[in-house]
């Protein structure tokens, strides 16, 4: 229908740019685009190759992980992005990956220390990674339970989804989110991109200190802070 072109048009845009910048092989991702007056977002449709997909075979689902419009399956991932959008108000995008450096951190059951200006730039502290989910979890509906399972390893922190807009679900994989699917595909790269770094510093200097937190006050405010002066 005509209503969902343009969160269709979003959500196709974004997950095309997954391959385009090395977080994606084969179909192992998506991203989803919401319209929070409708109630709905577009979502990849499962197991279809990026190469093959168009903003026609976006999936439009409602908050409650239901299909609304479209001719394909959604994403398996739908219900756990359903969760976070239900329960995150002020989100409209969502993107999972299986990204290799994000990933072995998440099957490592790291947080990503926060080691350098990188990553300070982004976020003041370590990027969290959940715990696996427990038996139970597992064993009911396991994408759903997945949303729960971020959102209770962020409150564990003290953390919102408004502090931090990326996470790793051990043993699993990376979710990021954002305001919009482009903003939230730019912190999935982020996240490849710190997770790399965070190895390689590993494997140069096991004992590399934490970044001092001036120089991690100084590189995220000048950014973010209310007298940042980075970019125009």
């Amino acid at each position: 229908m005509q209503q969902y072109q343009h969160i269709r048009q979003a959500a196709y845009e974004a997950n095309m740019q997954l391959p385009a910048l090395g977080l994606v092989i084969f179909t192992f991702g998506n991203v989803s685009a919401a319209d929070r007056e409708l109630g709905v977002f577009a979502i990849k449709p499962s197991g279809v190759p990026y190469a093959e997909l168009s903003p026609e075979k976006m999936v439009i689902v409602d908050f409650d992980g239901k299909t609304v419009d479209g001719q394909l399956r959604p994403s398996s991932d739908t219900l756990t992005h359903a969760v976070l959008y239900k329960h995150w108000e002020h989100i409209g995008g969502i993107v999972h990956t299986h990204s290799t450096y994000a990933t072995a951190w998440a099957q490592s059951q790291r947080d990503i220390p926060i080691y350098g200006t990188t990553h300070a730039d982004h976020n003041t502290v370590d990027i969290p990674c959940a715990p696996p989910m427990s038996d139970e979890m597992i064993a009911g509906d396991y994408e759903y339970q997945t949303g729960f399972q971020i959102m209770n390893a962020l409150t564990e922190r003290g953390l919102t989804y408004e502090d931090i807009e990326m996470i790793l679900v051990g043993n699993h994989a990376p979710f990021t989110w954002a305001k919009t699917p482009a903003k939230a595909v730019y912190n999935s790269a982020v996240l490849e991109s710190v997770a790399q770094m965070a190895y390689l510093t590993e494997s140069i200097n096991g004992n590399a200190p934490r970044l001092k937190d001036a120089l991690i006050r100084k590189h995220f405010e000048r950014k973010h802070g209310p007298n940042s002066y980075y970019g125009q």
